[in-house]
């Protein structure tokens, strides 16, 4: 089974189209909405885990883009300001995916991005916000 972690962003004319249901009808698709923020007339936004076979997430994500969609990947979208990490550690407790992990040897916060399904958790716990968001229709920086 392959996976795919991504952030769709669906233009204001086809947010009232049924799109990600045509991904499990039509492409045998299974997902896992994690955030989504889509209302008739607006632009939208989803986080979403899709996983089945390569080939038919390929010709779903294709289909997606076709129609408008844009399509990134989660972790083009969260980002660590490294300026404003004070190395504390606090993320490193809560991050359910081990995408913040701390080495014990240099005592550094280390942040994989491609470990991170999005959850946000560490941004309620960064005593400096230095987790940098992209989940809502602008940047946030949280």
């Amino acid at each position: 089974m392959y996976k795919r972690m991504l952030v769709l962003r669906f233009p204001p004319q086809i947010t009232d189209q049924p799109l990600v249901c045509t991904l499990t009808r039509e492409f045998d698709l299974c997902f896992n909405i994690l955030k989504a923020e889509i209302l008739p007339g607006q632009e939208g936004i989803m986080v979403l885990e899709v996983s089945g076979h390569k080939k038919n997430v390929t010709d779903g994500l294709r289909f997606l883009r076709d129609v408008g969609v844009k399509i990134k990947s989660v972790e083009q979208e969260i980002r660590r300001n490294d300026d404003m990490c004070i190395q504390c550690g606090a993320c490193t407790g809560i991050c359910p995916t081990n995408a913040l992990t701390l080495d014990r040897d240099t005592m550094e916060v280390i942040f994989d991005p491609k470990q991170c399904k999005g959850c946000e958790l560490c941004v309620a716990v960064c005593p400096v916000r230095a987790m940098e968001i992209r989940f809502s229709k602008e940047t946030v920086l949280l």
